[in-house]
């Protein structure tokens, strides 16, 4: 009843205001379980994709939107629930992953839509990155529901770092026909075959949207545009107090 309460009044004004194109729905089935797997561009992407599904689908997020304290915690908390999603502490690091495959296990043994996004984070430079294996491929081969490739477009250009109001922009959705994996039955415990699952539906998302694919982790693209960007901070820092001293030894000697 909440998830429905809350598709009207957020997911209704959302179509409303950025139109959002989308291809391929007749791919989502009209019931049974099946796993949404979506690149990942922006923090709406688990607004858009639901916003224009008929069907209930549950995403996983950071325990963090749940248990914030205040009134602005728990409004949050009610929000993310009333769109589906479930929460995952991703701060104990040994429990994090096997708590998301078995809530995914969980949506699918309903007979519901279970969405993830096999990057693990949100792109950051627009590219798609390396598929996690652990996540997708394990719930895929555990649960033998079918894994629809699904490709979000243009979500980051919305709303870009640093930006308070989103522009509004028609993002599109690209819904891709659904992968069977029987074939690998029971071999969820095989690290090559998990590889194998993960870059066979990391492919198909990258026909659909287009995106250059970078053969690393996000997580470690991330650290590492982090990393340029504070010692570019530091040579700018120590080119402008250079300058300053060569200013000031300038000054003094005249």
């Amino acid at each position: 009843m909440l998830y429905g309460a809350m598709k009207f009044t957020v997911g209704g004004p959302l179509k409303l205001a950025f139109r959002p194109w989308v291809e391929g729905l007749e791919h989502i089935p009209a019931d049974g379980p099946a796993i949404l797997a979506s690149n990942h561009l922006s923090f709406s992407d688990s607004f858009f994709l639901p916003a224009v599904l008929d069907r209930k689908v549950t995403f996983i997020a950071k325990a963090e939107y749940f248990t914030t304290p205040g009134l602005k915690g728990r409004m949050t908390a009610a929000f993310f629930k009333g769109v589906g999603q479930l929460p995952v502490d991703r701060a104990v690091v040994r429990g994090a992953g096997q708590a998301a495959i078995q809530s995914g296990l969980d949506v699918l043994a309903r007979g519901e839509l279970f969405g993830i996004y096999p990057e693990g984070t949100r792109s950051p430079d627009g590219r798609l990155y390396r598929g996690k294996p652990g996540g997708l491929a394990r719930v895929a081969l555990a649960s033998g529901a079918p894994v629809i490739p699904v490709a979000m477009i243009d979500t980051e250009k919305i709303q870009p770092p640093g930006k308070v109001m989103p522009k509004l922009m028609r993002p599109g959705i690209r819904i891709g026909e659904p992968l069977d994996f029987g074939r690998y039955q029971g071999m969820e415990g095989d690290r090559f075959v998990l590889r194998a699952v993960t870059d066979e539906v990391m492919y198909e998302i990258m026909k659909l949207s287009g995106q250059e694919y970078v053969d690393i982790y996000a997580t470690a693209a991330k650290r590492r545009i982090a990393e340029e960007a504070k010692a570019a901070k530091a040579a700018r820092e120590a080119k402008e107090t250079g300058n300053a001293q060569a200013s000031g030894e300038h000054s003094g000697g005249a």
